[in-house]
């Protein structure tokens, strides 16, 4: 079965997950994986999903792109991604790095650039700006939680020490903590 990623955004409103689905659904794709959020009033939505062999793309994304514009979608892409290889090791997520401060930009790229240097994989990362500091005053608080694996031999308190330069340059604060397993 051939893989697609499908993306989306659009003013938040009820019913985009509902009208998104029933073209997939029309089309016999099964969703595989998705995160769908709102982010500052927008949803967002990342998907995967499994065509039957057989299916046409063309007709699908353009039965998508119908549904984007009844819906008043900015943007909907769709592209074939390659099959997963079912040797190469999953990430597993173990660890979670939380940094918090006063919003600037550069928070992610500096927290990004450390985490691949130390060949640390992300597996989930979200922000969060808490407060509307339209005056300018600079004082909105900037929360980013980062799901990590970290690759062997690499211990969360050898991580910390790594990140102390970004509490330092940033003026940050960043902590490491083993993530909680979740029971399905």
């Amino acid at each position: 079965m051939p893989h697609f990623a499908l993306s989306a955004i659009g003013r938040d409103r009820p019913g985009i997950v509902a009208a998104v689905t029933g073209v997939l659904l029309g089309h016999g794709a099964n969703l595989e994986d998705s995160q769908m959020t709102i982010l500052r009033g927008h949803f967002t939505m990342t998907l995967v999903v499994a065509l039957p062999n057989g299916a046409d793309a063309e007709r699908l994304r353009a039965d998508l792109e119908a549904a984007a514009r009844d819906l008043g979608l900015e943007a909907i892409a769709l592209a074939q991604v390659a099959e997963a290889d079912p040797a190469a090791a999953s990430s597993e997520p173990s660890h979670i790095v939380t940094v918090y401060g006063t919003d600037h930009p550069g928070i992610v790229n500096s927290v990004a650039e450390a985490l691949a240097a130390a060949d640390v994989n992300i597996t989930d990362l979200n922000t969060r700006l808490v407060g509307d500091d339209d005056a300018g005053a600079g004082d909105d608080l900037y929360a980013m939680m980062v799901e990590v694996a970290l690759p062997p031999g690499l211990s969360a308190g050898a991580l910390e020490t790594l990140l102390q330069a970004i509490k330092r340059d940033q003026g940050v604060e960043v902590s490491v903590r083993e993530l909680e397993a979740d029971a399905l």
